[in-house]
């Protein structure tokens, strides 16, 4: 299995990180994700692969970041991280998105949607998939996909959270998609029906941990060894063996990041 999305960079995984690894490969992950929660932590990311190829990395500017920081400040943001990827040591670029409840903090829906327009653009340049970010917000991102090309290695919806019409509708635009911890709940009907919706050659697992914790661990911390527990409820949606959905799931993350074994040398 690979965990699409694990931001094990967290101070939540300070005191224990080894042991989480541990557990996570002793669960069957063969490989993670960890997508940039802040330009404060960009450099120490991309030291991440070369201690341990399972671990892969993108870099990005989270919406959910942007009402701390000075409007002045996303100009040079957005070099810097162009600069960053040119080192063609991330796989993708990400997190980022919009975030609807970010707008009441102070992050307008205009500035986010020009932070992530630009990095469309960089995905673009630097030949990377994106990982997207969206919480409330999918009107406007829906808006934004349909006027604008996506980048030709493509766009990945992480923790998908929109319904199965919004999921068949940004399938057409070419979208992939990766289920979280949500789809484990139980009565939680909307990402199950958003699961069967979504082309089986698109759809991936994640953790998003230490976020969305899968059932029965909701409320706690959640980290990559639970991504079996995503793997069984996206296979009970769709009608397939646990071991199919993992091996289906995990050879889609390794296409669309080009990362081939998983752990191994990236094909770009």
């Amino acid at each position: 299995m690979i965990d699409t999305h694990c931001h094990l960079d967290s101070s939540r995984f300070d005191g224990d990180r080894p042991l989480v690894l541990d557990r996570a490969w002793a669960a069957g992950v063969a490989g993670m994700l960890v997508p940039a929660v802040s330009p404060e932590g960009w450099e120490a990311l991309l030291q991440l692969p070369a201690r341990d190829p399972r671990v892969q990395v993108a870099l990005g500017i989270h919406p959910q970041l942007l009402p701390g920081v000075p409007d002045s400040e996303d100009g040079p943001g957005l070099d810097r991280l162009d600069a960053l990827l040119s080192r063609r040591l991330a796989v993708a670029v990400g997190e980022c998105g919009l975030d609807g409840p970010s707008v009441a903090r102070g992050a307008s829906l205009d500035r986010q949607l020009r932070v992530l327009e630009r990095q469309l653009e960089l995905a673009e340049k630097h030949g990377l998939p994106l990982v997207l970010h969206c919480l409330k917000a999918h009107p406007a991102l829906m808006e934004l996909l349909g006027r604008l090309r996506l980048p030709p290695r493509g766009v990945l919806l992480h923790s998908y959270s929109g319904s199965a019409q919004q999921a068949r509708l940004y399938a057409e635009r070419g979208c992939h998609f990766s289920f979280a911890g949500p789809i484990t709940y139980p009565g939680a009907r909307r990402p199950a029906e958003a699961a069967r919706a979504v082309p089986l050659e698109r759809l991936m697992a994640e953790t998003d941990a230490p976020d969305q914790a899968p059932h029965p661990h909701r409320g706690g911390r959640s980290e990559p060894a639970f991504l079996p527990l995503v793997v069984s409820a996206l296979a009970s949606a769709r009608g397939l063996p646990s071991e199919e959905m993992a091996a289906r799931t995990a050879d889609n993350a390794r296409a669309f990041f080009r990362v081939r074994p998983w752990g191994g040398a990236s094909l770009r």
